[in-house]
């Protein structure tokens, strides 16, 4: 017998708009309806069980004929007859509020920390707003992670897009809780906070992230949005979504600088992959949909800075490659959105590096902007080209001696092995507790460069070499 009570108290919660009984299919988490008003897309839906339980969707798809409604919390119980549908005639809204920042939410950004929902200053839709091209400001300032592979070679710049492209059993949730618990702005006046999206994780993975938060005291200046393997997988399409919505809110009327960490976005494309798939889409590469493209590009392009506003929106989405395959669709579209990317290799895994960052695919197409004099330090853009120029050397040496034996290599290809021994040993590899300044990475970087020859440092200028090589 159904819950009358449930029942009763779903009546209370539904929003005024026009109501169906019955729907014509069920497949997956998605709801087919036939013979409706004309609804928009994207539209909010409110939907009710036999039971009485209330449910959220979204509207994915409408015509004459039918309309197709993606259920976040899934379908399971529901039944053709018995489900009630409503539409509310608005898009999904988010309550947002500073407030947010040191709290946990689901991927929904409904609470699971055990506190109240906190009172919101504004409802805005989820899928953002869209920002004029011509009001966009173009992104500088240097962000200091800590990691001397990212400050040093591939510089994250304020309101850049710099994905990480990871592999699975490497150790890109150690990474990403590190830059969150590290980034700032070196001499900036503004505020700083980072909000956290996680989809498709496992618990222990979830809970590694709060507890590495909680104990080094940067919770109350970060936002969670846990989207954990036991939801339903829809809910991981809206779960960047509504962490997006909440740092526009920071960044654009608190005037925070805002982090926005995504990790794993592979989980949110396969699940964007199997809604295609029940909908009988024509499928594009490796099966997924050919809008795939579109849609990252509509949250990768959340970000960024705006002209007469102080804060902005950084973003540091992660990925798992299938196979570490830098070529397959997800990393391959993500790399042309994004201003670069951050490349881990399982060969420096292997060895015991971390962060096990790649030297030579991975790179910043921003960094040139927030490096220098005034910025990091004047030394900084020619180091890092030296850096880079002679660790590209060092894999050509390694790949020589691994045909002819080290034996039959010249002094100078031995002097390149061990600056690339060192430089992986000491500059690359850090503890992921170990917070350093730009100018011990910097430092660093010199100590490394003294392994070779003077005469072979060709991109530093005579000045910095007499001024930092000797010492």
């Amino acid at each position: 017998m159904p819950d009358l009570a449930k029942m009763h108290d779903a009546e209370k919660r539904l929003q005024p708009g026009k109501e169906y009984i019955g729907v014509a299919r069920i497949d997956g988490p998605l709801i087919f309806i036939e013979k409706t008003h004309p609804v928009g897309y994207r539209e909010l839906v409110e939907c009710v069980d036999d039971q009485g339980a209330l449910r959220l969707g979204m509207v994915l798809d409408t015509s004459d004929e039918a309309v197709v409604v993606q259920v976040f919390e899934g379908t399971q119980g529901l039944t053709l007859p018995g489900t009630r549908l409503r539409f509310r005639g608005k898009p999904l809204e988010l309550g947002v509020s500073a407030k947010m920042l040191g709290r946990v939410f689901n991927g929904l950004g409904e609470p699971i920390d055990g506190g109240p929902a906190p009172f919101a200053e504004a409802e805005l839709n989820v899928n953002g707003k869209p920002i004029n091209p011509t009001a966009r400001a173009y992104p500088k300032d240097f962000i200091q992670t800590g990691i001397s592979a990212i400050d040093g070679m591939n510089t994250l710049i304020r309101g850049q897009k710099l994905p990480i492209f990871s592999g699975n059993g490497l150790p890109h949730n150690e990474l990403a809780a590190q830059i969150a618990r590290q980034a700032k702005i070196r001499g900036g006046k503004s505020e700083f906070a980072v909000v956290f999206a996680a989809m498709g994780v496992k618990h222990d993975v979830s809970q590694f992230f709060i507890k590495s938060f909680e104990e080094t005291g940067t919770l109350e200046n970060v936002a969670l949005f846990l989207s954990l393997a036991d939801d339903p997988s829809i809910e991981r399409l809206i779960t960047p979504r509504t962490a997006l919505t909440l740092a526009e809110h920071l960044a654009f009327e608190h005037n925070m600088h805002v982090l926005v960490i995504l990790t794993d976005m592979s989980n949110y494309c396969e699940s964007l992959r199997e809604i295609s798939t029940i909908r009988g889409e024509i499928p594009s590469r490796k099966g997924y949909p050919g809008y795939l493209y579109s849609d990252l590009a509509e949250l990768y392009e959340r970000s960024g800075m705006i002209k007469g506003f102080t804060g902005s929106i950084t973003q540091l989405p992660i990925l798992t490659m299938p196979n570490d395959d830098i070529s397959h669709p997800i990393p391959d579209l993500t790399g042309y959105i994004t201003e670069g990317q951050i490349v881990f290799e399982r060969e420096m895994h292997s060895r015991g590096i971390y962060p096990p960052v790649a030297g030579l695919p991975s790179l910043s197409r921003l960094m040139k902007d927030g490096i220098g004099g005034g910025m990091t330090r004047d030394d900084h853009p020619h180091l890092a080209s030296q850096l880079f120029a002679a660790y590209s050397y060092v894999k050509d040496v390694r790949n020589l001696a691994s045909v002819i034996g080290e034996e039959e290599l010249t002094p100078l290809d031995h002097q390149y092995l061990e600056f690339g021994e060192f430089f992986e040993r000491s500059f690359v590899t850090q503890k992921s507790d170990e917070d350093r300044t730009i100018e011990q990475t910097l430092d660093m970087g010199w100590d490394c460069l003294r392994k070779l020859p003077r005469e072979e440092l060709h991109r530093m200028s005579e000045e910095e070499l007499d001024a930092r090589f000797e010492g």
